[in-house]
């Protein structure tokens, strides 16, 4: 059968077509889908064939060894000669006039399909589900390895098909399909940081041991009610330091400390009781007790108290 020179044979449809862009025919909403403007003579072969609806049809480039799919809009365009989105003809390497294979062929219901945005702005968009579900009802098929264009506030993104299951070509007509997102081509990790140190960790530096002056009692100097200065002011009592326990104990630790306050004691002629001194330190004690008293010797004795020693004196004269 032949349809104005165009002919037709077999029980499938096939044929070639010089392919043009939406422009030329003043069809802007054919960049929003997948969908072609085939001539009538294509419907009436396809009327007189037994095929499955909706019609979906296979795109073959064979210059660039170039396959898509596609579904049809109208039959209004010139005979031997098909008007297609312009994003379809930039996957298919095809230019205006170039010769492009149509075969209606029969495509599974798609169960699943991963896409990749070209940017990140597509992911900044408030909704870019609802976006994509909305824009993807204009499709009726999907072709791993295609690049499909979503319009939205005067703004074109551009997403790759990069899986489908069941196969590489699916239907998305009457199908629930689920879609997964991969990260967008112009994406890129954050870089990691070195991890550091908690400060439970880390070394505590190291303070110098400073020593606190310790509390000493009764320090502070007398002063006398009625205003006039001291006689003898007592020096004020100093404790012993760390420096002077450290010197006692290399010189002997606490003992030599310790019989150091026993000859004091015994220098100021007081007995000791329960001393642990040896017999050498007490001749040594003896001797110095023996010299206070040779020097309390000649000091004079003063007239001691006596009663009743004065004079007597009558009352009558």
């Amino acid at each position: 059968m032949f349809f104005e020179g165009y002919g037709y044979h077999g029980t499938s449809f096939e044929q070639t077509y010089r392919c043009y862009p939406a422009s030329f025919i003043d069809k802007p909403q054919l960049e929003s889908g997948d969908k072609i403007i085939m001539p009538p003579s294509a419907l009436d072969r396809l009327a007189s064939l037994h095929i499955d609806y909706p019609m979906l049809f296979e795109l073959r480039n064979a210059a660039a060894e170039r396959v898509s799919h596609c579904g049809v809009l109208e039959f209004i365009a010139e005979e031997g000669m098909i008007y297609m989105p312009y994003w379809m003809m930039e996957n298919m390497l095809l230019q205006e006039g170039d010769t492009v294979r149509v075969k209606n062929v029969t495509l599974p219901k798609g169960t699943y399909v991963k896409l990749q945005p070209h940017t990140k702005d597509f992911l900044d968009i408030s909704n870019p589900k609802a976006i994509l579900e909305t824009t993807l009802r204009n499709f009726s098929c999907l072709t791993t390895g295609d690049s499909i264009m979503v319009a939205y506030n005067n703004k074109k993104y551009y997403i790759d098909i990069i899986e489908s299951k069941p196969s590489n070509a699916i239907s998305i007509i009457e199908t629930d399909c689920e879609v997964d997102f991969a990260p967008p081509l112009d994406y890129k990790e954050p870089e990691r940081l070195a991890p550091s140190v908690p400060s439970s960790k880390a070394p505590a530096p190291v303070e110098e041991a400073v020593a606190e002056p310790k509390f000493n009692p009764f320090t502070g100097a007398g002063r006398r009610l009625d205003g006039k200065p001291l006689k003898h002011q007592s020096p004020p009592v100093s404790s012993p330091t760390s420096k002077d326990k450290q010197a006692g104990a290399a010189n002997g630790g606490p003992s030599a400390a310790s019989t150091s306050q026993s000859t004091r004691q015994s220098q100021q002629g007081k007995l000791v009781f329960g001393s642990t001194m040896n017999h050498a330190q007490k001749e040594t004690q003896k001797q110095p007790s023996k010299d206070t008293k040779q020097e309390q010797a000649p000091k004079k004795e003063e007239p001691k108290f006596q009663a009743f020693t004065g004079k007597k004196y009558s009352l009558k004269g």
